[in-house]
């Protein structure tokens, strides 16, 4: 009988090992940066990072073919996430963790915002999923490898700007990438490129939700949106 540890030792989480370690270095090198903003600058980097985000939201979201299951894997997704309260959940992490970052520091620091956004951002993506899967059936770990990357620039950005929550951001991109990788031989059947597709065109329209928050537009729950992403699964199989 396997040890439930055995994949570790085949290397097929080596990829998202890579992926957690550069959003880790990247945001300690991004809370060094933290200490020379200044209020305005800090804002002004913010809306920066929100229009780039719903940028690449709107280009992302164009990858999907029907929109039916695109609506439909909403309704669903946001009703499991709002019944969950997921949003809640991983905020009163983050408000915990805050309030004892506050003690310390005595000041306020916006841990749950930074983690919330940060992972979302992370982890909501073709590349997640698709370099996920790869390491899993294949040991092939190039898409994440080229996502470490991407991640660990964006780490250095988003946490001179959020902090330390970003930091924490790693473990939530460890536990929902290397859950893909160790799934990725029982699910793999039924992720063909048309499903795949339709759930980063959910990804990234909830990305462009998560982009409204950044610029202060709207006030959205995104982690309660969050499941749409996995409905495409099911709803392909019918629609």
């Amino acid at each position: 009988m396997p040890r439930p540890w055995a994949f570790l030792k085949r290397g097929d989480m080596f990829g998202t090992l890579v992926n957690t370690i550069a959003v880790i270095i990247g945001s300690l090198i991004g809370m060094l940066l933290t200490k020379g903003l200044n209020e305005k600058l800090a804002d002004g980097l913010m809306k920066g990072l929100g229009l780039c985000t719903l940028f690449l939201g709107i280009q992302g979201s164009l990858k999907g073919e029907n929109t039916l299951i695109l609506i439909l894997s909403m309704v669903i997704g946001i009703f499991i996430g709002t019944i969950l309260d997921l949003e809640e959940k991983v905020n009163h992490l983050g408000y915990l963790l805050e309030a004892k970052f506050r003690k310390k520091e005595g000041k306020k620091v916006a841990i749950a915002e930074g983690f919330v956004t940060a992972s979302l951002l992370f982890c909501v993506g073709a590349m997640a999923i698709v370099g996920s899967l790869q390491s899993g059936l294949t040991g092939d770990h190039e898409i994440l490898f080229n996502k470490s990357m991407l991640d660990f620039i964006a780490a250095i950005i988003f946490a001179s700007t959020y902090g330390v929550g970003v930091l924490f951001s790693a473990f939530f991109v460890f536990l929902y990438q290397g859950s893909i990788t160790v799934l990725a031989k029982l699910i793999a059947p039924f992720l063909t490129d048309y499903v795949i597709g339709e759930m980063t065109c959910v990804g990234f329209v909830i990305i462009i939700g998560l982009a409204l928050n950044m610029l202060g537009i709207t006030k959205l729950k995104i982690m309660n949106y969050v499941p749409a992403i996995f409905i495409p699964i099911l709803l392909c199989q019918f629609l």
